[in-house]
């Protein structure tokens, strides 16, 4: 049995470990009810804490659906970890802006860290991911100092420990992604304009010909990283576009690379071990 919090009435229950991911509300807002899907590695052991990997879907802060990361996150869970595929608000059915989707994925990972003990998460050991969009908004969350929701609880940190990105958003400056539609805050809203010492160990998957995302922006970003002191690996694929990770995608050869990278890179943190089973 696992321990679930019911979050819009904040009571427990006891459930089943599901065969597919568990729905629970992280956040209402404005009359929008976000959720969140759970997945669990089989066989939980009591009173043991798994390290949490929490997804974001891409989509351009405009649309995008939770079941882009279902594959990755039932690996994890295979692997150990409980999953967590975020919804959050996007243009197409909130009429939002990006600020709002970054103060969706900063709530997003306070809830899950809030409720680490429930959910047998060990708070020290959350990780982001997400691709384009979701990939900013993990970066965002490991970056940013603001647009916090003023509502969450800001004693618990947005934060998260690692980061796994898949062709990122993370350069929103007049020389990066969607500029104009920043309206003059790029500042408050771009990762690269924000890493600082102690940014989160990061690793990131770029595909040589992602129309969206040059390969000089994420050196770029990598270099930054270096300099204050912070992890940023940085896997480039020959000639492969956006999205190019995803499962349907080559018939699913570098959601396997890049899963496997991602795993190797899990373990070198502490977060897994043994070798990757993909």
């Amino acid at each position: 049995m696992f321990l679930v919090l019911a979050a819009a009435s904040g009571q427990e229950s006891n459930v089943s470990i599901p065969s597919l991911p568990d729905e629970i509300i992280y956040k209402i807002i404005d009359g929008d009810t976000l959720k969140m899907q759970m997945l669990y590695p089989e066989n939980l052991k009591p009173k043991k804490e798994y390290p949490a990997i929490v997804f974001f879907f891409g989509g351009g802060w405009n649309g995008g659906t939770t079941k882009q990361f279902e594959d990755q996150a039932k690996y994890f869970a295979s692997r150990g970890m409980v999953g967590f595929l975020v919804d959050y608000r996007v243009k197409s059915r909130h009429q939002t802006t990006p600020f709002e989707a970054v103060s969706d994925a900063k709530s997003a990972i306070r809830f899950v860290r809030g409720n680490a003990a429930k959910f047998q998460i060990d708070p020290n050991k959350i990780v982001a991911s997400g691709g384009s969009a979701g990939g900013h908004l993990a970066a965002a969350a490991a970056t940013l100092e603001g647009l916090d929701e003023s509502t969450d609880d800001l004693s618990v940190s947005a934060k998260p420990n690692a980061l796994v990105l898949y062709n990122p958003v993370i350069d929103n400056g007049p020389d990066g992604f969607e500029y104009k539609r920043m309206n003059g805050r790029h500042m408050e809203i771009s990762p690269k304009h924000n890493i600082k010492k102690g940014t989160a160990p990061t690793i990131i998957f770029l595909g040589t010909k992602d129309a969206l995302i040059p390969v000089s922006t994420m050196e770029k970003y990598k270099a930054k990283m270096e300099e204050v002191g912070s992890r940023c690996e940085l896997f480039l694929y020959e000639d492969q576009t956006h999205g190019f990770f995803n499962k349907p995608r080559s018939n699913g050869e570098f959601y396997v690379k890049t899963t496997r990278e991602a795993d190797k890179f899990l373990q070198s943190i502490g977060y897994l071990k043994g070798k990757p089973t993909i």
